[in-house]
């Protein structure tokens, strides 16, 4: 009997954890939603790209970190994105050439923006000869926002026909509004993570983040 009783307690207790985990994903999810609609920087850049006609896309990483950060921060002066970097995934396609036709025709719309645009089905192959291990190609584009170098910058948002912002988060958006700086080791070396960190300066700009240096 009381093997039962534990085992239905230790049965409540998970799902509680679990409802209160999906809660705070949903939340998080709609803090994101409101900075992006609030954001008239990147609601025009969202606009752009949806005009391009692709199937599967999202822009994301340095972008979207920053309007978080700064928004925790309470900086009244946006940080500058070094580019506006947009993925989309076509497998029918991956020439380069076909990249930069859609880079030109968004600095034709928004010649403001230094745009930059990766197709998540071509990566594979820069990824092997950079590791020089072959990487299989990914099978979507959320596989590819889900190999980027910090876990909190594997976020990408997208704008729909309806005017609806979407989120594509494959790690969930804790690490991102938390302000934590972790190793994915999905795609990079944990030493070129270490450079980056280095090179990025992340806590110069936004002292609150932290950064987990440990490897996994």
């Amino acid at each position: 009997m009381d093997n039962n009783k534990n085992e239905t307690a230790e049965a409540s207790e998970a799902s509680e954890t679990l409802s209160l985990a999906s809660n705070q994903a949903v939340i998080l999810e709609e803090q994101l939603i409101t900075l992006v609609m609030e954001s008239n920087q990147l609601m025009r850049a969202l606009g752009a790209v949806r005009c391009l006609g692709l199937s599967s896309w999202c822009i994301g990483a340095g972008v979207i970190r920053n309007l978080v950060w700064d928004h925790l921060h309470s900086f009244e002066v946006q940080t500058p994105a070094a580019d506006i970097d947009v993925v989309f995934f076509d497998g029918t396609d991956l020439s380069e050439k076909s990249e930069r036709i859609l880079e030109n025709k968004l600095s034709l719309m928004e010649p403001g923006f230094k745009w930059e645009l990766v197709n998540q089905a071509s990566v594979h192959r820069w990824l092997t000869l950079e590791s020089r291990i072959a990487v299989p190609p990914f099978l979507s584009l959320t596989e590819g926002v889900a190999s980027w170098p910090e876990i909190a910058t594997c976020v990408g948002v997208k704008l729909t026909d309806a005017g609806k912002v979407e989120i594509i988060a494959p790690h969930g958006l804790s690490d991102l509004f938390e302000m934590i700086v972790r190793w994915n080791p999905k795609c990079i070396s944990y030493s070129a993570f270490a450079a980056r960190v280095l090179q990025k300066k992340f806590t110069e700009r936004w002292p609150r983040v932290k950064i987990f240096i440990a490897e996994n």
